[in-house]
């Protein structure tokens, strides 16, 4: 393509408490140098900290930058407004603690034209800064963590059931009616999965990365976990013919652990005697964590190594609780940033 031939593109990010990363996130977007016309539509919702104020200071420092207000703090609902406000054809969708790769929306809008996808996306490049986080990143790029999913461990360019983030044709949005603002959290997935059904394609390319700040705090990965369960439990439950064993694994694990050691329990305490072998069920979940961590930890620093068992079984439970559980009237209306 030729300068004047690239298409402007609107950038589209929803924050709610983001005043760690918004800066950085911000200026990810900012220094793209993409060819074409740009812009960024931030929808804020009524956040607790600081990022309102950071927020403000970054539109007042370029223009391009336009602030939308999001009321219900809601993601699906603050991607919806600023697609809304856009003015472009061509929708990036970022978040308030992503950082895009040089040239990534070149890149994104050259596949949209030789694809003609409706849809293309990369890599969640998960990266921490503390130990902790290191571990969890690990375990976002590990089979044995999140599974295998091509946007978390790479894999060669082509049709994919869904994509980090992504770059999407607005008139393909328009028509299926942007995001389900019914799914507090996997909207992103969900609206890949109708626009597949509509006959669409979603491209996946590992020429496209978002680095990806991890949770910071065993209890905050296990309230991300958890609530991961739980709205794909609700995707499972608005389409059924996406349950696979991927999907099903971490719940029945959790259920037969718990089952187990109820078992044991009773067993121990007033028999019979038999029901202890449900033990087997946790000690050979614990076995199998510290297995996969020996072997999926390598090379990582010794901090970030110790973490890592715990980290595992916190995604794997807390996920699978969360499924079983699935989401209550009040998750329903629980802001999410």
């Amino acid at each position: 393509m030729t300068e004047a031939s690239w298409p402007p593109v609107s950038v589209i990010m929803p924050i709610l408490d983001e005043e760690r990363h918004l800066a950085d996130a911000v200026d990810r977007v900012l220094a793209q140098d993409y060819p074409g016309e740009l812009e960024l539509v931030i929808a804020l919702g009524t956040s607790t900290d600081r990022t309102s104020e950071i927020a403000d200071g970054l539109a007042e420092q370029d223009g391009r930058v336009r602030l939308i207000d999001n009321p219900t703090g809601r993601t699906p609902a603050g991607l919806n407004a600023a697609i809304g406000a856009a003015k472009h054809d061509i929708i990036v969708r970022v978040d308030g603690h992503g950082l895009l790769s040089p040239g990534y929306i070149a890149r994104a809008v050259e596949l949209l034209e030789s694809t003609g996808a409706a849809n293309v996306g990369g890599i969640m490049d998960a990266a921490g800064e503390s130990p902790f986080a290191q571990a969890v990143a690990r375990g976002m790029t590990s089979r044995a963590g999140i599974g295998g999913a091509r946007f978390h461990l790479g894999g060669a360019e082509g049709p994919a059931e869904t994509v980090y983030l992504g770059v999407f044709r607005r008139s393909v949005l328009d028509r299926l009616g942007g995001y389900n603002e019914h799914f507090t959290r996997a909207q992103d997935w969900e609206l890949n999965h109708r626009i597949r059904e509509a006959g669409e394609t979603v491209w996946f390319s590992p020429d496209l990365s978002v680095t990806y700040r991890p949770r910071q705090s065993l209890t905050a990965l296990a309230k991300q976990f958890f609530g991961s369960g739980q709205w794909r439990r609700e995707v499972v439950r608005h389409h059924p013919d996406t349950t696979n064993v991927r999907y099903l694994a971490p719940p029945v694990v959790t259920a037969a652990i718990g089952v187990g050691t109820l078992a044991g329990l009773i067993g121990l305490v007033a028999g019979p005697r038999w029901l202890e072998l449900g033990w087997l069920a946790p000690v050979g979940y614990g076995a199998g964590v510290l297995v996969a961590s020996a072997v999926e930890s390598r090379g990582l620093p010794a901090s970030a190594k110790a973490w890592f068992p715990a980290v595992l079984a916190t995604m794997h439970l807390s996920w699978g609780t969360g499924f079983l559980v699935g989401p209550g009237r009040s998750d329903h209306e629980t802001p999410t940033g």
